[in-house]
């Protein structure tokens, strides 16, 4: 099942939002076919592992591993389990159960009344951790949350304003080379990436992935007042964008349901990341401080109900994980 692990990271890039799924063909303790799902609308983990197999007469006495559940239904293509009954393998382990209605069980009740033995929750936390992300859309119905931002030392992302009308006034980098380019690949890993409106103004950022390969995510602020001028990035056309017009989370949640996202990085300024913790709708959080200190500013948010994962350091900048302690 580790194998089956590692084979399904392989398909990072390619399998969304379909799960990352890995599959191994095993007989007499010997490894005699193994694939992953490589691409949404390719062939599944079982068929590419199945297809592997050059000594077919040993699929009879064999046993499929297999990180998420079969699917037993028609999609863009035929049924996984239609596939392992007919090859005749007699055993199929499955490291977690898959959460997508149209499956959710029934793939391992179509196995096990076609007479196969059906082994299920081998690994199984770490299979569900595999695809947390596809678990979360189809369980909470809405994409998994990734909060990110940067401080100083003393705990500020942006220093005062001199007006004292509490406006900032200007953009504060914290982040290095390195770090810049790794926001980057956590861009090119979600689907879509949410500023405010003051955020938009200020940094005029483009949320692009340019320092990374992959594909940009699709951008969105909050335009309440219709007050965010054409000339900013966001407004360029290069990348689609869509603009809200209210700051309720949860309708924002439920439009990118709706859309089929998957996965959201929130990328805005203190008030928007504290509504985001404050509701409860975060599930990881990126945090980097970098060494300088503002001495007064806009506070960084406080983070609820966590729990540290990592940390590490890169030229001096500490970059820190978060998990939400319910996700």
């Amino acid at each position: 099942m580790r194998r089956c692990i590692q084979l399904a990271r392989c398909g990072e890039a390619g399998a969304a939002p379909n799960p990352m799924v890995g599959a191994v063909v095993v007989c007499d303790g010997r490894i005699i076919g193994e694939g992953y799902h490589r691409r949404c609308g390719g062939p599944h983990a079982e068929v590419n592992a199945i297809g592997s197999v050059r000594e077919r007469h040993l699929l009879g006495q064999s046993t499929i591993y297999v990180s998420l559940e079969p699917c037993s239904h028609f999609g863009k293509t035929p049924p996984c389990t239609d596939l392992i009954i007919r090859s005749g393998i007699p055993r199929v382990v499955v490291g977690c159960t898959d959460p997508f209605a149209k499956v959710n069980g029934q793939g391992i009740k179509k196995l096990q009344d076609a007479g196969c033995e059906v082994v299920v929750g081998v690994l199984e936390q770490e299979c569900r951790e595999l695809n947390r992300r596809f678990f979360t859309f189809h369980q909470k119905h809405r994409p998994w949350i990734t909060l990110k931002w940067a401080q100083s030392e003393d705990g500020f992302i942006a220093p005062p304003s001199s007006s004292g009308k509490g406006e900032i006034e200007g953009a504060v980098f914290f982040s290095n080379a390195l770090t810049q380019t790794l926001v980057h690949r956590m861009r090119a890993r979600h689907q879509a990436i949410l500023v405010g409106t003051t955020t938009a103004l200020v940094d005029n950022p483009t949320l692009t992935t340019r320092l990374w390969p992959g594909p940009n995510p699709l951008r969105l602020t909050i335009d309440r007042h219709n007050s965010l001028p054409p000339t900013l990035h966001l407004k360029d056309g290069s990348t689609p964008t869509v603009v809200y017009t209210h700051e309720s989370l949860n309708e924002i949640l439920s439009d990118l349901y709706n859309r089929g996202i998957q996965s959201l990085l929130v990328e805005g300024g203190a008030k928007l990341l504290q509504s985001f913790i404050d509701a409860g709708l975060w599930d990881e959080a990126r945090i980097e401080t970098a060494p300088v200190r503002l001495g007064q500013g806009v506070a960084a948010p406080h983070l609820a109900d966590s729990q540290l994962e990592s940390e590490q350091s890169y030229g001096g900048h500490l970059l820190q994980h978060y998990r939400h302690k319910s996700s």
